[in-house]
């Protein structure tokens, strides 16, 4: 029998490691492939629950979106409502506010009532028509920086078609007599009046330049939700009547409580057009009324025109 030959044995025993190595390396492979999918999948789930909401669940974008900035606007205003007089940080004393104001309370109430219960319908239909699904019924969410940017951008629409709506509103005779009047019976203004306006102009005005900013934005319900109930709330403390220390929108916003209470007096009703985020449209066309908040004697602040 012959012997085998020995560089035969050296081959095989050389195909065998490369075997083992090649096998090991297709296990270190796979294996550093399974770490990456594994990472990749912690990675998108930690994004995921980033960008969850709390009401995921429990209640759809829509239906959330339709009816949070109301419960929000009446919870905060409400806050204000239920405050203590506060004398010392009034833009107007409680008698002026008794003396001025021309509508009881329940008439306001009643008319904040109607103008919500038309943006609720006008949102839902919204919503139920620009949503877009992936294949197993999950709305499709941008990305957080794209979200943010379709917020400063409904923003800006949004101060836009009001500005020059509203500034309408007081050139022509017909529309402020008829319609936009209504709002102005609340001389000195408080937080549960924000949205009393005339049925038409809370129609014109706040549902369809809230659709508007929607639309143009392409934002989805869930970031809607966001824009929205900020927007309200931005509204509320704009009309609330009160200059509170610590206040951020009076840090960060020049479109504060006294910026448009100015508005809201004899002396004012041509400037200060722009809510309810930014002057910028004020101070482009010439409607910019500076102010100086000066302390009353008998407590409280009075926002009176700027000298300069």
């Amino acid at each position: 029998m012959s012997r085998p030959d020995d560089s035969a044995i050296d081959r095989g025993k050389t195909n065998d490691s490369f075997d083992s190595q090649s096998s090991e390396s297709t296990s270190k492979i796979t294996t550093s492939t399974a770490v990456g999918a594994t990472s990749t999948d912690l990675i998108q789930n930690q994004v995921k629950k980033f960008v969850m909401v709390f009401w995921e669940g429990y209640v759809s974008d829509e239906v959330m979106g339709t009816f949070a900035p109301i419960v929000v606007y009446w919870l905060y205003a409400g806050f204000f409502q239920l405050l203590p007089p506060l004398d010392n940080y009034r833009l107007h004393s409680r008698k002026e506010e008794d003396a001025k104001n021309s509508v009881p309370l329940s008439s306001v109430i009643k008319g904040v009532l109607l103008q919500q219960l038309v943006q609720a319908v006008v949102a839902h239909l919204l919503f139920l028509v620009t949503s877009e699904t992936d294949l197993v019924g999950n709305e499709i969410q941008p990305s957080i920086p794209v979200q943010i940017f379709q917020i400063i951008i409904a923003m800006f629409m949004m101060d836009t078609w009001q500005y020059f709506v509203h500034r309408y509103m007081h050139i022509n005779k017909f529309l402020y007599r008829h319609i936009h009047s209504q709002h102005h019976k609340l001389v000195v203004p408080y937080a549960i009046g924000a949205l009393y306006n005339h049925p038409l102009e809370g129609l014109l005005l706040d549902t369809v330049g809230g659709a508007i900013s929607f639309l143009v934005s392409g934002m989805t319900a869930r970031t809607a939700v966001i824009f929205f109930c900020f927007a309200v709330v931005k509204t509320v403390d704009d009309h609330c009547g009160l200059w509170l220390p610590g206040n951020l929108f009076h840090i960060f916003f020049q479109n504060n409580t006294a910026y448009h209470d100015i508005h809201h007096q004899l002396h004012g009703l041509k400037y200060n057009f722009s809510q309810p985020f930014f002057p910028i449209w004020d101070k482009l066309l010439g409607t910019h009324m500076p102010y100086d908040l000066i302390k009353r004697p008998d407590g409280g602040f009075e926002a009176r025109l700027s000298k300069d």
